[in-house]
């Protein structure tokens, strides 16, 4: 290989520079003390597993996302993991196996085979937050209220808030006799929201009138409070009514909560649909196109670990929120000299949590490149600190 290319990476596998790199770890700090003043524990997942393990209860949703290798010691496939939320599931219903409520926390790298989007990463740092053990409305409120704090704690705060219900694609689809594929099929429409695929679709698999309307409508459920109160005219089923229920008083609550939040219904979002059972919601954000938050209630994961729990989280990729929204250093410049008073000022300064830089003999003084916007001088006697002009 020549020289000149020994650098590259692969394609989507990015490393972090140091500015980007101090405002992850900047947000890392702040997330993990918030999540620890809301009760949540750190775990610390292993970066590889068995497949076995990686995959029980996500349905296929994670196996194309994953770098599989054999293990050199049992000759078993191992994967490294492209999501975190199964292996905290597994850490609580088969480890910890605690009764009553279990809130557990955590931050680190994931690997995906695909980046999510186009040029996106496949190699994201994935943070996030879990409740098992309740499966009432509150604590869905809870962890959609402590994703959206998490956006605030890291200096987000033009957002907007998308719910959804699985459950009422799963009420419709069962009363309906799909073959496995033709559920897909129909899964992946609903997602894309196409109208005219639909409505071949129907047609093809010969779905009864009273379903057909119900899908077809659902595909426009998506939007304003008008959204809800559509819905019920057309689903009866006391499932679906449940379901509708919950997005409501959902809603409601988080709006007094944040009361300039925009909150939006989407009954067509289906993300995660054999992994979630529940009320699912995103945050998106003006600044970028995709969701920069993703959770909802997942029941049936804790039973494939032998200990039925219910659950619901979120995730958020670190550093797409970071990259997004990057911070300028704020660092001060001190010439060094060899005296008690200064260094007792540039000690006294970095207790108070500023970032020093000394500035060294026979270097040129590029504040730039120290990523300093202030200097510390000396005047009339006194130690100050100054903008960089």
């Amino acid at each position: 290989m020549p020289i000149t290319e020994r650098w590259l990476l692969p394609e989507g596998v990015d490393e972090i520079l140091p500015e980007e790199a101090e405002n992850i770890e900047s947000a890392r700090r702040k997330l993990i003390d918030l999540f620890y003043s809301w009760g949540y524990e750190l775990v610390i997942p292993p970066l590889i597993e068995y497949l076995e393990s990686l995959f029980t209860g996500t349905g296929t949703d994670l196996e194309l996302q994953t770098f599989k290798l054999t293990d050199q010691l049992t000759g078993r496939l191992m994967g490294i993991r492209a999501d975190i939320t199964p292996q905290v599931a597994r850490i609580s219903a088969h480890r910890l196996k605690r009764k009553g409520i279990t809130r557990l926390c955590y931050i680190g790298s994931v690997l995906h085979t695909l980046p999510k989007n186009l040029g996106g990463t496949r190699n994201p740092i994935q943070v996030g937050a879990e409740l098992y053990g309740h499966k009432g409305i509150e604590s869905d409120i809870e962890i959609i209220r402590l994703a959206i704090e998490s956006l605030f704690q890291s200096g987000i705060e033009k957002i907007c808030l998308d719910l959804g219900h699985v459950g009422i694609f799963q009420n419709i689809i069962s009363q309906v006799r799909l073959s496995k594929a033709q559920e897909y099929v129909l899964l992946d429409i609903v997602q894309r929201k196409a109208q005219d695929e639909i409505e071949n679709a129907l047609i093809e698999y010969q779905i009864d009138s009273k379903y057909s309307k119900i899908l077809m409508v659902l595909i426009s459920l998506h939007g304003g409070e008008e959204v809800i109160q559509e819905a019920e005219r057309y689903l009866m089923d006391n499932e679906a009514i449940d379901a509708l229920a919950t997005l409501k008083k959902t809603a409601s609550a988080i709006q007094k909560y944040f009361p300039s939040l925009p909150i939006h219904f989407d009954l067509a979002e289906l993300r995660g649909y054999h992994y979630h059972t529940g009320l699912v919601f995103s945050v998106y954000t003006p600044k970028y196109g995709q969701a920069i938050v993703q959770g909802g209630r997942y029941d049936g994961i804790g039973q494939n670990f032998g200990y039925a729990q219910p659950a619901t989280g979120f995730s958020i990729d670190l550093k797409k929120i970071i990259t997004s929204y990057p911070k300028p250093y704020h660092r001060i410049y001190a010439r060094w000299i060899e005296d008690v008073k200064f260094e007792q000022e540039v000690l006294r300064l970095r207790q108070q949590g500023e970032k020093v830089v000394y500035g060294l003999s026979d270097t040129k003084e590029d504040y730039e490149v120290l990523g300093c916007n202030r200097r510390l001088i000396l005047e009339d006697g006194q130690w100050k600190v100054i903008r960089i002009k």
